[in-house]
């Protein structure tokens, strides 16, 4: 697996794929702690093309990622985070319209379990997701990171 950390105006983010691509993006500052895994191989070039689109993504010039991605989980968990992908640039959906999206209606609970365990943060964008009440809930980055993503949308 290579990697790359790379700066962004919310902190570090450590990128983490291979041929098949990206696998995770991780917030290298807030509740999560990540230890780089010894077998892994620092690779700056293999991830040019994901820095600089996240850069243009944070200076407001994208809004949609073109890259090769392979997250793994369960096949649920996969569903929903194809499901996040489909969210609009600065739109937002619920936990249930999701599940709901999904085909499955009652489902909101795991929806937000698979959101929560989504390794491909702001690509994957989960932070596209919020409350039945329109409040902003829980995120990996914090809630700050969250309602600074939403605002480069304009969404929030």
């Amino acid at each position: 697996m290579y990697y790359d950390i790379i700066e962004s105006p919310i902190g570090p983010i450590l990128l983490a794929g291979n041929e098949k691509g990206l696998k995770r993006l991780i917030f290298l500052k807030g509740k999560k702690r990540i230890e780089i895994p010894s077998d892994w191989i620092e690779n700056k070039e293999f991830f040019k093309e994901a820095a600089r689109q996240l850069e243009a993504y944070f200076s407001g010039k994208l809004e949609s990622f073109d890259l090769k991605l392979a997250p793994e989980g369960t096949d649920f968990q996969k569903s929903v985070w194809k499901a996040l992908c489909e969210i609009p640039y600065g739109e937002t959906r619920s936990y249930k319209e999701i599940a709901e999206f999904i085909g499955k209606p009652r489902a909101y609970r795991a929806v937000g379990l698979a959101n929560n365990r989504n390794p491909i943060v702001i690509i994957v964008p989960c932070h596209r997701v919020i409350g039945a009440d329109g409040k902003l809930t829980g995120y990996a980055g914090g809630l700050d990171v969250k309602e600074f993503l939403l605002k480069i949308e304009g969404s929030c």
